[in-house]
């Protein structure tokens, strides 16, 4: 122990290092004490720096031997962990770098890693090492590994991923709550997944995205240290070129963390370097996921989920302040995709007064005095902004466009400020005004002639001159290399595919002249490009040409090229094109990527131009007048067969259609037949309801009637029997009394009767005596006063006799009025009338109710009979339609004999040319049938 000890002391330096690593190694190997075996291990850390080779070759096996069996001691495990990481990594103090040539240093990493590797369960120890929680284990093992990757990249990466659960033991260093280990643990992920989708996949599939993220949110997003930058440096490793991850991504909407990343405001003073690398960083990140090189379904999804989060826009928002990164970021997310380019061309530059963010850009780009970088950027923008964008292109053509042109000039448009840079004095605004405009003309044919309206005034006095024949005359001035080169591909884009554009160039006489002439120089290098690309003018003024011009026919330029420059040395100098190493890089990717303004050539969207039209005009060229009037005769027949298979395709698919159309209708009918059927079953049943509810009520308020009659006015009833019977017995008492009076009343008129008869007798017999004759008058007197008193009283009962009399024929006439069911007892009527009354009103509305759904019912008989009757003649219909399908089908057998016939006569022609010499493509015939394939349906390609 004591030797081991001075060996790590200061003087061990001057020992013979061989000699003392050698016995620290023997003391590794066979001591028994643990004790023993640490301290040389540590002794073995402690010259592992400065003895690197000689502990590397000595003590490498007896390591390796520790890690294997003294894995109960996290101390020795540690110092054997550290000496490995010494003697394998790179990473070296400056003056031992100074010392050794770089060279030399890499050749020992690597062939140490190369020793250590070579046993595959060195790597699976290391692996199981790193699951240990103790500090002084994981962390040197982490290094350790991290080295290996460095060294051996693919090898050991084999190694982790065919071990089982060895990723995954990986990923779990990310939890860590060291951060050091956790740190360390980014940076081991970082190497174990450079350039292996394999690993990439399993490492994104364990939840890397979301632990990596939430790092980089709690460090601060772009305020984060360098941790935040390994971390986007790892996602960038996960997501590039690595489809099924940025996928997985987007699907996770981890777009959508991405925004806070650029909430930086718009105020770049002040920023550190770390956060300028960080905002960097992110950006690549962005545009990892809307590269142009994905498949473009993966980076439309991505750049519509980036619109709908709002990532575009908060980028539109930093865009002036951050500069070239943020443009070239904004540019591959609007690439291609509608939405994003609309919302890009409404985005307004924070300037007073506010101008769209497009008008302002390319102020930058025609500004010679803006750096070159920034100007190559607002380039791509504004072809990402044009890329297959029809309205866009619209939009800046219309710009230029003499009707809609600002007037009052208060405002400069973005087709002024190219126009503007086409004709400036700078070549680089020449060149990248011409791409710019060419862009906007791309694949557009209405444009292009569009744009021949355009008019410029050149000066005051002078009539204004065309855009085109402006373009012309600056080439024929003589001016630089790139803004000739600029001009010729913009006059090359503008005229391919649109004949109009070759006839109003040819009009010009000066043209072909001064095109012909450049090919026909020998000039130097830096002229071949302009020689090449007025070939390429020119054989695109003779394969879009329609013969419309006399003078310049189609053979008669031709004629020229032969006089004036020969076929082959006009093929030569097309070839300059794309032979050229400007074109190749250019070829590569739509991004510009120049490193100087010199090498700004060729654009790329022209270089895909090149390629579709060098082997056509070189075809042309060589193409006799004879042949080409046997081409167009060919193509003439080819197209009316074309013609009659589309006309008849056409008139297919409008029967296939109208036959589509008449199946639905009779299906719609045929289920509304049913629905109303339905309805009228419905009904029916409801009716049938309706009608059991009105017997059973009928019924109902007959019984309720009979009740009431019998049970419930019965009581009424009596009680105004009772009171009629008591008004009888007072008129039968009354009656009596009557009777009786009258009975005293004629006894006393019998009385009276007598008295008169007395009186007369004593009347007779005057001479009877006074006594007698005194009391005969005042009896007389008395029986008057009495007979008095008794007529009075007669009077008063006759007077009662006829109130009694009149209440009793009252009492009659009520009786009589009432029902006769009702006997004598006349005062139950008036309630006998209601409960009537009340019983015709419910019959009547009952009545009415069965009215009414009767009507309904009658209705809807009369609706289903007119719905059979519609479906019937539908039918008919539909037989009339499936009988003249069928008679088309045999018209269409027919007509395909007689397609079939003119083929063999266009194959035997085409052997006949054969024969005679002249030389016909099966190219021509393949492609329309291809084309014809692609638009036929299913049963037409099996009768072709």
């Amino acid at each position: 122990p004591g030797g081991a000890r001075s060996c790590s002391g200061p003087g061990a330096a001057g020992w013979n290092g061989g000699g003392a690593i050698q016995k620290l190694c023997d003391r590794v190997a066979s001591s028994t004490l643990l004790d023993d075996r640490r301290d040389a291990v540590r002794a073995l850390k402690s010259l592992s720096k400065k003895y690197r080779l000689e502990v590397g070759i000595q003590a490498m096996e007896h390591l390796i031997h520790v890690l294997q069996t003294d894995r109960s001691d996290s101390e020795i495990i540690g110092y054997a962990l550290d000496t490995l990481y010494n003697v394998i990594s790179n990473d070296l103090e400056e003056e031992e770098q100074e010392e050794n040539s770089a060279k030399q240093v890499d050749d020992l990493g690597s062939q140490f890693t190369e020793i250590f590797i070579k046993q595959p369960e060195n790597v699976t120890l290391l692996l199981t090492l790193v699951e240990e929680f103790d500090f002084h284990v994981r962390w040197p093992g982490v290094k350790l590994l991290t080295s290996l990757l460095k060294q051996q990249g693919p090898q050991v990466q084999q190694i982790i991923l065919v071990s089982p659960m060895g990723v995954s033991r990986l990923m779990d260093l990310l939890a860590d709550s060291r951060e050091v280990i956790r740190n360390d643990g980014v940076l081991l992920l970082q190497q174990l997944t450079k350039s292996n989708a394999a690993i990439q996949k399993i490492v994104a599939f364990e939840n890397a995205f979301e632990r990596l993220l939430d790092i980089i949110t709690e460090e601060g997003n772009s305020d984060g240290g360098i941790v935040v930058e390994d971390c986007l440096l790892l996602l960038q490793n996960l997501l590039k070129n690595n489809n099924s991850n940025q996928n997985f991504f987007k699907e996770g909407s981890y777009i959508q963390r991405m925004k806070p990343w650029f909430e930086v405001g718009d105020d770049n003073c002040g920023w550190s370097a770390q956060k300028v690398t960080n905002l960097h960083l992110m950006l690549q990140l962005v545009r990892v996921l809307v590269s142009p090189t994905n498949p473009p379904g993966a980076t439309s999804s991505c750049q519509k989920a980036m619109f709908h989060c709002g990532l575009l826009q908060q980028l539109c928002t930093i865009l002036m302040a951050t500069g070239v990164p943020t443009i070239n970021t904004v540019s591959e997310v609007i690439r291609g995709c509608q939405t994003n380019q609309d919302y890009f061309a409404s985005v307004n530059a924070p300037s007073n007064p506010p101008r769209p963010a497009i008008v302002v850009l390319l102020m930058s780009m025609v500004n010679e005095r803006q750096p070159f970088v920034l100007r190559c950027a607002v380039l791509y923008c504004f072809q990402c902004f044009l890329y297959k964008n029809q309205k866009g292109q619209g939009e800046i053509v219309s710009t230029l466009l003499p009707s809609t042109i600002d007037a009052t000039g208060n405002s400069v448009s973005a087709g002024q400020l190219l126009c503007g840079g086409l004709f400036s004095t700078d070549s680089l605004s020449n060149w990248c005004a011409a791409v710019a405009l060419a862009h906007a003309l791309q694949e557009n044919a209405t444009l292009k002639e569009q744009l021949l309206r355009v008019q410029l005034a050149t000066s005051i006095g002078n009539p204004p001159v065309s855009l085109l024949q402006q373009c012309t005359n600056i080439l024929s001035q003589g001016s630089k290399v790139q803004t000739r080169v600029g001009l010729l591909m913009l006059l090359c884009t503008w005229l391919s595919n649109c004949s109009i554009a070759v006839t109003h160039f040819l009009h010009n006489p000066a043209n072909v002249p001064f095109l012909t002439g450049q090919i026909a120089e020998n000039l130097g290098e830096e002229e071949q490009l302009v020689q090449g690309l007025c070939a390429l003018l020119l054989g695109i003024s003779i394969y879009y040409n329609d013969n419309s011009l006399e003078n310049y026919r189609k053979e008669k330029l031709k004629q020229l090229i032969e006089k004036r420059i020969g076929r082959e040395n006009f093929i030569e100098k097309l070839g300059f094109i794309s032979k050229h190493e400007l074109y190749s890089r250019a070829a590569q990717k739509p991004q510009p990527s120049f490193s100087s303004p010199d090498h700004m050539m060729f654009d790329h969207e022209f270089t895909k131009l090149v390629k579709e039209l060098e082997g056509v005009i070189s075809k042309a060229i060589y193409k006799s007048s004879e042949e080409d009037k046997k081409e167009e005769e060919v193509k003439k027949t080819l197209e009316q067969h074309d013609n009659i298979v589309t006309h008849y395709k056409k008139v297919i698919r409008e029967q296939d259609q109208e036959l589509e159309e008449l199946k639905q209708r009779v299906n719609t009918l045929t289920s509304q037949n049913e629905q109303l059927r339905a309805t009228v079953t419905q009904q029916v049943s409801q009716i049938q309801q309706h009608k059991d509810q009105y017997n059973l009520l009928k019924v109902q308020l007959g019984k309720d009637s009979q009740h009431h009659n019998s049970h419930g006015d019965t009581f009424q009833m009596n009680g105004i029997q009772t009171e009629v019977s008591k008004l009888k017995e007072e008129l039968e008492e009354w009656k009596k009394k009557h009777e009786l009076l009258q009975g005293q009343l004629k006894e006393k008129d019998s009385v009276i009767e007598k008295l008169n008869s007395s009186q007369l007798e004593m009347g007779t017999t005057e001479q009877s005596s006074q006594t007698s004759k005194f009391t005969g008058l005042e009896h007389n007197n008395e029986l008057q006063k009495e007979l008095e008193m008794l007529r009075s009283q007669i009077q008063l009962q006759s007077a009662e006799i006829s109130k009694l009399q009149m209440e009793n024929q009252k009492l009659q006439v009520i009786n009589t009025t009432a029902d006769p069911m009702l006997g004598d007892s006349g005062a139950t009527a008036a309630t006998s009338s209601e409960l009537e009354g009340r019983l015709e009103q419910e019959i009547k509305e009952l009545k009415n109710e069965v009215k009414a759904l009767s009507e309904e019912k009658e209705s809807l008989k009369q609706h289903l009979d007119s719905s059979s009757s519609t479906v019937a003649i539908l039918q008919d219909e539909k037989s009339k339609l499936q009988r003249e399908v069928a008679e088309s089908k045999k018209e269409q057998d027919d007509l395909l004999v007689l397609l079939a016939d003119q083929d063999q006569k266009i194959s035997a022609l085409k052997i006949k040319l054969k024969d005679l010499g002249v030389p016909v493509e099966d190219e021509d015939d393949t492609e329309s049938g291809d084309q014809g394939d692609e638009d036929e349906d299913g049963d037409e390609e099996d009768q072709d």
